[in-house]
């Protein structure tokens, strides 16, 4: 072979390689929180020293199911024993139940049949407790009894002091501290309608007891040295607010790390609307098949 006809045909397959690598549409993005690109390693390497990771997710978005799992495995190499999990899919009064399956001391059926599972427990947070009860790493059910935010956006925070010792169980400490000023829950009454005849006052601090509860189930499981993964709706711990504002009021000093989701057309570029919600945002295609 000639010279020539060798550059030639070196020249072409790098071509083809750069078409090939062009040609592939990548599933997600990272960003900083100021629009930088990054990537997963870069989640990994800071999330290994946190002291709470808070992976706010799409609930029906598939690339945030799996790389919440990503992420907990890959943690779990880095911090073994030491990672806890933790969601807002699992309420407190199912924190028993759960315990018993993770333990193997109940059957999956009856786990199935008596814990409140989300429609899509199966495709989307059972690969999370089946790889906690494998590796023995505890999960925190977090969320409050879905009973008790309902009472509460029906008739406000004050209707939950009607409650007995036991259902204080299963929620934080009261009264709460109920910041109406934060964007979070200003934003749900701009939602909601504020101003206009159907407008729900009580419905932000409904989210405002479950972000309350979150943080303080969430920091009952945690001790020093350990990293705590919780997974919870974007909207929870966007923006720094939600449950990281709770559980900041419960200890100034923690190290914490957020993650929020983002669905665009385009996601080479992060949208201004974006930044500044997380440490790192990840980036969906809008077209994104849904798990629900």
């Amino acid at each position: 072979m000639n010279k020539k006809l060798f550059y030639s045909l070196a020249i072409l397959s790098f071509m083809l390689v750069v078409l090939s690598v062009k040609a592939q549409k990548p599933a997600y993005t990272v960003y900083t929180s100021s629009g930088k690109a990054s990537n997963y390693d870069s989640i990994i390497n800071i999330a290994k020293n946190a002291d709470f990771v808070f992976f706010g997710e799409m609930h029906d978005n598939p690339i945030c199911h799996w790389l919440e799992l990503c992420l907990a495995k890959d943690l779990y190499k880095l911090k073994g024993q030491s990672l806890v999990l933790g969601a807002e899919m699992f309420e407190a009064d199912n924190q028993l139940i759960l315990n018993e399956y993770l333990a193997g001391k109940v059957k999956e059926k009856n786990y199935a049949d008596e814990a409140k599972l989300w429609p899509n427990y199966t495709t989307d947070y059972k690969p999370l407790v089946e790889f906690a009860k494998t590796n023995k790493l505890s999960f925190v059910a977090s969320n409050i009894p879905r009973r008790y935010a309902s009472m509460v956006n029906a008739r406000g925070l004050e209707t939950l002091d009607s409650l007995g010792a036991e259902a204080y169980k299963y929620i934080a400490p009261l009264p709460i501290a109920y910041n109406p000023d934060l964007n979070c829950y200003k934003s749900m009454l701009k939602m909601s309608g504020m101003g206009g005849s159907h407008a729900n006052s009580n419905l932000p601090k409904a989210q405002a007891i479950k972000d309350a509860t979150m943080a303080y189930f969430s920091y009952k499981y945690w001790s020093a040295g350990k990293t705590l993964l919780h997974f919870n709706g974007s909207y929870h711990s966007d923006n720094y607010e939600g449950i990281v504002w709770y559980l900041k009021k419960l200890n100034p000093q923690l190290k914490i790390v957020t993650i929020s989701s983002a669905e665009q057309d385009d996601i080479n570029v992060l949208e201004d609307d974006y930044k500044g919600k997380a440490d790192f945002i990840i980036c969906t295609p809008s077209d994104m098949t849904k798990t629900q």
